[in-house]
């Protein structure tokens, strides 16, 4: 039970006798009653569930469903063959599956052992074309060691040595190539891999390498993916409008002998949902605590609409300054959280009310399903058509059902929130350009929860800072469909020697083209 909590349990044998003071008890442990069912509920979404809210009984439809196309392969597996039984309908021949045209074939002939005709001796010749049936093989982890070679050439006359400067390197002084960089960020960042498992997995290619190494690896590539980050950053605040988010992280607290929790803020600017063209991008920044003054720095310069929780560290950024009427940064709220708790209310306790909230909340979402992809004034039309009356409707019913509840109870409290965010609820359907909720910042964090659980924590303030840097390159790679490993490595060959004040042409939109990016990746990435 949450400290600070009155979790007081009702004396049979020290009851009141005043039917007064036996109703305050029993309504304060109803109370009680529901909100530990509510704090139980979301628990054990928070433990067992997704990330959205599934349907109940999902998991077993899709067992069955397994069982019965095993039992369906089984039955057909036994169906006699055409010379014992009746010749059955002809059905369509099944497809081969076709494999990417950009894998490494390798033929394997298999001629006959007869080179003459088993029956009269005659020669043998082709006929047709040959069967062909394509097996899906794949190779371990394997290093390539390339060695540059530059000859010395002395002069014969003055004795001048000539001699072909080095190529760069990624990192100064370190054998590691480009290609091995990239692979170590992508497998700890976008496909949560640590990197003491990683050395395990180099063990079995042969190379013995050390986390320490790693670290100073992944340590050396973040500083050098600074200034583009730092790109990314303005590019994202340059939009008139973003999503931003956090998640809290673990983090390694040397002097206390244990961790503590810092937090990474993600910042999103993405207008795919109205049919903008300006690439999407996503920008991560870290901070050793969750104190406001942190995401008020982030947007410190930023001008526009956020689009948030309602976290108060946000609140400065929406008070007017002494010197306008208007505040520079305009509150957007968020239909998502005030939807999630109604619905975390109705799995607990199936309240009617809640249910009903719910089903309001719905409607608003079916057209928003509906007007995506449209333009944003045609998508602000027909809010303005559609989505303001059902909102109207939905504020006068609450009003009226909260009046009836108790005014300390969970649904008082969801009833609130909507009431306290109401203005900024409403505020994107006065411009297309904007969602109605915050799901585009929320998803640029799940890679992030994919990680906390195998990194378990970071280990300094400094990894939080470079974890940052690599999530907001890999994220809005994968945001603009473009392999995260593939354009890595080729930043890595060349961001030592970009001229600083043009490392916006090392942005993953400016380079989609460079990257030679198979079209069956593009399309694997945009699934």
């Amino acid at each position: 039970m949450r400290r600070g909590y009155n979790n007081r349990v009702l004396d049979i044998n020290a009851l009141p006798n005043c039917a007064e003071s036996l109703k305050g008890m029993v309504i304060e442990q109803h109370r009680q009653i529901e909100h530990l069912k509510l704090q139980l509920a979301k628990l054990r979404r928070w433990r067992f569930g997704q990330s959205s809210e599934r349907v109940e009984g999902i998991e077993q439809l899709g067992l069955l469903l397994e069982e019965l196309e095993a039992s369906l392969a089984k039955a057909e597996a036994s169906v006699p063959s055409s010379t014992e039984a009746e010749a059955p309908e002809k059905t369509p021949p099944v497809r081969r599956k076709e494999f990417p045209e950009h894998f490494e074939r390798n033929d394997n002939q298999i001629d006959p052992k007869e080179c003459a005709c088993p029956e009269c001796g005659g020669p043998l010749g082709n006929l047709g074309k040959p069967d062909v049936a394509e097996v899906l093989e794949v190779k371990t982890i394997t290093f390539t060691v390339t060695r540059h070679i530059r000859p010395k050439k002395r002069c014969g006359k003055c004795s001048i040595i000539v001699q072909a400067p080095a190529p760069p390197r990624p990192i100064e002084r370190s054998y590691a190539g480009a290609s091995l960089l990239a692979l170590v960020l992508c497998w700890k960042y976008a496909f949560a891999l640590p990197l003491f498992r990683q050395c395990r997995i180099f063990e079995t290619a042969g190379l013995v390498i050390s986390r320490t190494t790693l670290m100073e690896w992944v340590g050396a590539s973040s500083e050098l993916f600074g200034p583009l980050v730092a790109a990314l950053g303005k590019y994202v605040l340059s939009a008139p409008n973003i999503n931003a988010d956090d998640t809290p992280v673990k983090v390694l607290d040397p002097g206390a002998g244990k961790t503590k929790k810092g937090h990474l803020w993600s910042y999103v600017r993405d207008g795919r949902p109205w049919g903008s063209t300006d690439p999407p991008a996503a920008w991560y920044r870290y901070s050793p605590s969750w104190h406001g003054r942190y995401p008020q720095q982030h947007l410190a310069n930023y001008v526009g609409k956020l689009q948030a929780d309602a976290y108060p560290g946000y609140e400065p950024l929406y008070v007017p300054s002494a010197e306008t009427a208007l505040a520079r940064v305009l509150e957007v709220g968020c239909m998502a959280h005030c939807r999630r708790k109604f619905f975390d209310l109705y799995k607990a306790t199936q309240s009617a009310i809640a249910d009903e909230a719910l089903d309001r909340i719905c409607a608003l979402y079916n057209l928003e399903e509906e007007i995506r992809f449209r333009s944003a004034a045609e998508r602000q039309a027909l809010r303005k058509d559609r989505a303001v009356p059902l909102l109207s409707a939905m504020h006068a019913w609450m009003v009226k059902m909260h009046a009836s509840i108790d005014q300390k109870g969970e649904l008082a409290k969801a009833f609130n929130y909507a009431f306290n965010h109401w203005k900024a609820l409403l505020r994107y359907t006065e411009d297309g350009q904007l969602e109605i909720d915050n799901n585009a910042a929320e998803r640029s964090l799940r890679g992030v929860g994919v990680g906390r659980r195998n990194f378990l924590f970071f280990g300094s303030d400094s990894g939080g800072d470079r974890a940052a840097i690599i999530y907001s390159l890999i994220e809005t790679c994968r945001m603009n469909q473009i392999d995260p490993q593939r354009y890595l490595q080729y930043v890595l060959e060349r961001i030592a020697q970009h001229p600083i004040n043009r490392i916006d042409e090392l942005l993953p939109w400016n380079v989609r083209d460079q990257l030679k990016q198979p079209a069956p990746v593009t399309r694997a990435l945009a699934a």
